[in-house]
């Protein structure tokens, strides 16, 4: 009966994180292809202007308003997943995110109804950021309350393989598309990788729907302890995790946006990198980063999270430097180096544990609201302004990556210090015991 019993949960979770793992793809897959495309088309079709700068910058403003959007989406969404469940929230998460990147598939141009197009491009935007706000601390969250406890950056860190997947498919899909003649990539050619989510979005609601409701909250809802407002309940009792968490997600936030969104402008604006060769190589290093993730999430398990994400984050520092001179060569074997390493296996020191890490910082009756407060809030300096802040420094060192290289280090120290100084509250062992699955609650394969 033991191995039996042993053998459903194990299965259970499985289910579960296999279901986090394709939503977070959706996702991820919906939010950054608007950031590889915001550079290569949205400044020209929906923010022309005299100067190619400022068509950039405003293109990549409405980058950043996502991300401003994405703390409301984790507040109301967090909010309503610690009253009323973690399952429900992501099944609305994933249909905000699908119909607004449709709707940008099929959005008139600045040419065809003027300035409405920017505007309801901004407005689907929001709508984008919204749901992704919503999204990852439920995502992640499934995974990290339905593992065993010795477990939890394990299988908390396999969901956080849907970013990497996510912005592969993203940037293989456009790099693709890429092959096209130009004209047609800028009438209808890019406008399909937004279309074609669809499909995606239908496979990500059929197995969400399938999954239970995780022990932890089944707990909070069975002893009737859910919060009338968890929000206030966070800012009064975890004002000291809040501030180290967003600290620690200064450098996931800026590694990733200057790795992965805004070195393809770099590459193929200042080292004369082929467009689509920018893209296949930070998809080549998503793939990298697939493998990797789990592999650091296991690890910190082992060595602590806060451990793990501190040294993650020194070595982000060391490398920034070096990285941008690998770039700046202009040999495409040493640009593939200066990528894959420091964003493809490095970055994923930091961010494979990051689920777990934020997750140990709060009790469960917060903890949806607090992990999407601290990832999203902290995402708007962090990754939405990483863009506009690259822009600038390259244009003000006329084309020399070497300020930007600073700002990534600043961040990474930032976040290294900040990692060393949290101290993970361990609910399930303080307040509510981890309870194992009632057999209502189980699906059998």
């Amino acid at each position: 009966m033991l191995n039996t019993a042993g053998s459903t949960r194990e299965s259970e979770v499985r289910r579960v994180v296999f279901a986090s793992l394709i939503g977070a793809t959706i996702e991820w897959y919906d939010f950054f292809l608007y950031g590889v495309i915001a550079g290569i088309v949205f400044n020209q079709l929906y923010f022309p202007a005299h100067d190619p700068l400022v068509s950039m910058v405003l293109a990549y403003a409405t980058f950043a308003v996502g991300f401003v959007a994405r703390p409301l989406g984790g507040i109301v969404f967090g909010h309503f997943g610690d009253k009323l469940g973690r399952k429900q929230m992501l099944v609305l998460t994933i249909l905000i995110m699908g119909v607004a990147t449709v709707l940008i598939g099929v959005l008139p141009t600045y040419e065809q109804i003027g300035v409405a197009a920017p505007i309801l491009l901004l407005i689907l935007r929001i709508a984008q950021g919204i749901g992704i706000g919503g999204e990852w601390g439920g995502a992640v969250l499934m995974a990290y309350e339905f593992a065993p406890e010795n477990k939890r950056g394990y299988y908390a860190s396999i969901p956080q393989i849907g970013l990497a997947i996510g912005l592969c498919l993203s940037s293989g899909v456009v790099a693709l598309l890429s092959l096209l003649p130009d004209e047609a990539f800028m009438s209808w050619g890019w406008r399909s990788a937004f279309i074609g989510s669809v499909v995606l979005i239908v496979v990500g609601l059929y197995i969400r729907l399938k999954v239970a409701e995780t022990p932890d909250f089944a707990a909070v809802k069975e002893e009737q302890q859910e919060l009338k407002i968890p929000f206030v309940e966070l800012i009064r009792t975890y004002p000291r995790n809040i501030l180290l968490g967003m600290g620690a997600r200064y450098i996931d936030g800026v590694f990733f946006n200057v790795f992965a969104v805004f070195s393809i402008v770099y590459l193929s604006k200042h080292v004369q990198v082929d467009r689509t060769t920018a893209l296949w190589l930070v998809c080549l290093s998503a793939l990298v980063m697939v493998v990797a993730i789990p592999l650091f999430g296991k690890l910190s398990d082992r060595w602590g999270r806060p451990k793990t994400y501190a040294i993650g984050s020194l070595l982000l520092a060391l490398v920034s430097f070096p990285a941008f001179m690998l770039m700046g060569s202009g040999s495409l074997p040493l640009i593939a180096l200066a990528l894959i390493v420091p964003f493809g296996i490095i970055y994923a020191m930091c961010y494979g544990p990051e689920a777990a890490l934020f997750s140990d910082l709060f009790d469960v009756k917060v903890r949806y609201t607090g992990i999407s407060f601290v990832y999203q809030f902290s995402g708007i300096f962090a990754s939405g302004i990483t863009p506009i802040i690259a822009t600038y420094l390259i244009s003000y060192g006329d084309g020399s990556p070497w300020l930007l290289a600073a700002y990534v280090v600043f961040a990474a120290l930032v976040s290294m210090v900040s990692a060393m100084l949290i101290r993970p509250v361990s609910e399930t062992r303080t307040t509510l015991p981890h309870k194992p699955l009632r057999p209502s609650t189980v699906h059998k394969c």
